[in-house]
């Protein structure tokens, strides 16, 4: 079977195109198959678009680089699960553009940190890490506490909106609103509890007079990891 190998392999032209066919032959058997399908990302209920002020909490994050130390990336492995929780599903990321995985932890993974500590200790822990974590390598960020500037918030939507992020046309219009009273209400009754399920209500600060970068950041790490509902994990499915 293999007394022909030596004319394709003693020839570059006949090897070039050999290697060539394999490529298209392999690359068509990988993409063609995408296209019978809707999405290649499993349906998971809870899971939503940020919240106004999540969203701007979302911008500062990144605009700080707090991706560079902490990844939102659980592995399917005992000891991660273990450690911070269910591993990550893709569905949590399918509407963060770009998504925020990585692999870097000089800090902890955050993609559960939702819910694990009080809006006062994550200020705290922002303003001056040391306050909470004496060990922490973290520098402080106390010019967080600046007004929040987002004038802009309905345009943000309107553009992510363009890249499958379903906001409709009243999230557009009362992004503002929203991003209002999500820091000034502590209600499960007002109207954006309803239209972002699990939102963390309240200013972080405890000063709802004035909207903070704070307020926006914490509003974005409370609500990750929240989204979906893990209680029904089957223990089995966690690599050993």
């Amino acid at each position: 079977m293999f007394q022909h190998h030596k004319v394709l392999e003693t020839n570059v032209f006949l090897l070039a195109v050999g290697i060539l066919l394999m490529v298209i032959v392999g690359g068509l058997v990988e993409i063609v198959p995408l296209f019978s399908i809707e999405s290649t990302i499993e349906k998971v209920d809870g899971v939503r678009p940020y919240s106004p002020l999540e969203l701007e909490g979302r911008n500062i994050y990144i605009r700080e680089g707090c991706y560079l130390c902490h990844s939102q990336m659980i592995r399917p492995f005992k000891d991660e699960v273990e450690r911070y929780g269910h591993y990550s599903l893709a569905a949590e990321s399918k509407y963060d553009h770009p998504f925020q995985w990585g692999s870097k932890r000089t800090g902890p993974d955050l993609a559960r940190i939702g819910g694990k500590y009080t809006n006062d200790w994550h200020v705290r822990h922002l303003i001056n890490p040391r306050d909470v974590v004496p060990e922490s390598v973290m520098p402080g960020y106390p010019h967080l506490k600046r007004p929040l500037r987002y004038d802009d918030i309905a345009d943000h939507l309107k553009t992510l909106r363009l890249v499958g992020v379903p906001y409709t046309d009243e999230d557009i219009k009362n992004a503002k609103a929203d991003l209002e009273e999500q820091v000034r209400s502590d209600s499960s009754d007002a109207a954006i509890a309803k239209r972002y399920p699990k939102a963390r209500m309240g200013a972080a600060d405890g000063n709802p007079k004035t909207i903070t970068e704070l307020d926006a950041l914490v509003a974005y790490l409370q609500v990750l990891g929240t989204m979906v509902d893990f209680t029904a994990v089957d223990p089995a499915s966690i690599r050993r």
